[in-house]
């Protein structure tokens, strides 16, 4: 006989896999949008990692950020190459500065302010690592654009996972459950 405990579990783990098949199905949709920057994306994929800040714990949370990154690496052919570090690098620090202010400013911050803090996170890291490994000081040249795309994108993302969030019965289910 299965116990409570043991049903709530695999329905948790099968909601993240939900999640991360989103963030994989995303990050395909995102590999076909041309990019001039090899590492630039218009972050489509951390949508399931914006919804997911109410609904996931803290592991749970941690886990999709890691099956994202593996995912893309995979769909892009990406995974052993500087790309993956790129991508890693940027999905680490835009989750751990999501979580942070999602979970110690969410009665302050919505989540278009979460999604711009988070890409910001995310570009800095990125461009960081550009200087370190690839272009060195004229990664400033690459700089502007990118912070300006990653803003923009995100404020995208932002207003669409607030609205997500408000508006469907869905989330709203899944909150109650995890209760």
């Amino acid at each position: 006989m299965i116990s409570h405990s043991e049903t709530h579990t695999h329905a948790r783990v099968e909601f993240v896999a939900l999640l991360a098949a989103f963030a994989l199905f995303l990050s395909t949709v995102e590999y076909m949008i041309p990019k001039p920057v090899p590492f630039m994306r218009i972050g489509l994929a951390n949508l399931p990692l914006l919804i997911g800040l109410g609904i996931l714990n803290n592991r749970e949370y941690i886990l999709l950020a890691l099956l994202k990154v593996l995912g893309q690496g995979l769909i892009t052919g990406t995974i052993f190459s500087y790309i993956a570090l790129f991508s890693l690098g940027g999905t680490i620090s835009s989750a751990f500065v999501m979580f942070v202010m999602f979970r110690y400013g969410k009665h302050w911050i919505s989540l278009l302010g979460i999604s711009m803090a988070g890409a910001m996170a995310s570009n800095i890291t990125q461009l960081q690592l550009s200087r370190a490994i690839l272009f060195g000081d004229a990664a400033r040249l690459i700089a502007p654009p990118f912070l300006i795309v990653g803003l923009a994108t995100s404020i995208i993302l932002g207003i669409f996972a607030q609205r997500f969030v408000d508006h469907s019965a869905w989330y709203k289910r899944t909150l109650e459950a995890k209760k």
